[in-house]
């Protein structure tokens, strides 16, 4: 078979493969993305309880192996759902890798968040007091919008690192891009289809770099014309 041949034969099994890529990327973004912030708010709050589990949510999860995570949620919490007969504790394959990345990434995209807060000027929070601005108001009408523009680059690093992550979830069978290319390879002993998933990550990592630059650009736009 020609190179030409086996690449079009391989490719709808690697199209499938990176559908399901996206789909875990997507999925993770979705949920990761809201949940970080009220992390973030709870790391810099004055309830101590409520900061304290915050912390420690942040501590375990960027402390820990994101595969490590990954065996945890899907055959850790098999083998606790068989002995104990909770079997709300068991998750499908896909399932426990969506609920893997959400947590994980929640906790950096919280730390981006948290950093992004304690940059805004002390300033702002008396002005803002003085104007008669409760906590929350001030927090989420003023701080909270400056915050979105000032974090957008550290934001679009850690989109593009949770693409490169998404290959992980091999290890638990979970049939995304880079497990399709690998049997593809054993089966074929033929290593285009690790070449193809390559060309595949680079364009979606592309795109997004593309698309956060052109936010970059926007916001700094605005805000020039804000000034």
């Amino acid at each position: 078979m020609s190179l030409f041949d086996y690449t079009v034969t391989l490719g709808p099994a690697l199209l499938n493969g990176l559908i399901e890529t996206l789909k875990l990327f997507g999925m993770t973004l979705l949920l990761a993305v809201p949940l970080g912030l009220p992390i973030a708010l709870g790391n810099i709050s004055r309830f101590p309880p409520f900061r304290l589990l915050c912390k420690l949510y942040v501590w375990v999860f960027r402390g820990t192996p994101l595969m490590l995570q990954l065996f945890f949620f899907y055959y850790g919490l098999g083998i606790i759902a068989n002995n104990t007969g909770w079997l709300f504790l068991r998750f499908d394959r896909f399932p426990a890798a969506v609920l893997t990345f959400t947590l994980n990434y929640a906790a950096y995209f919280s730390e981006i968040y948290r950093a992004g807060i304690q940059s805004i000027d002390r300033g702002q929070y008396e002005a803002a007091k003085t104007l008669g601005f409760t906590r929350g108001q001030t927090m989420f009408r003023i701080i909270i919008p400056q915050t979105i523009r000032r974090i957008i680059p550290p934001v679009s690093n850690e989109t593009i690192t949770l693409v490169k992550d998404t290959a992980l979830v091999n290890v638990i069978a979970v049939p995304e891009l880079l497990k399709v290319a690998k049997d593809a390879a054993n089966r074929d002993s033929n290593a285009i289809g690790y070449l193809l998933a390559a060309v595949a990550y680079l364009i979606v990592t592309l795109v997004l770099t593309m698309l956060y630059r052109r936010l970059e650009r926007r916001f700094s736009r605005h805000e020039q014309e804000a000034v």
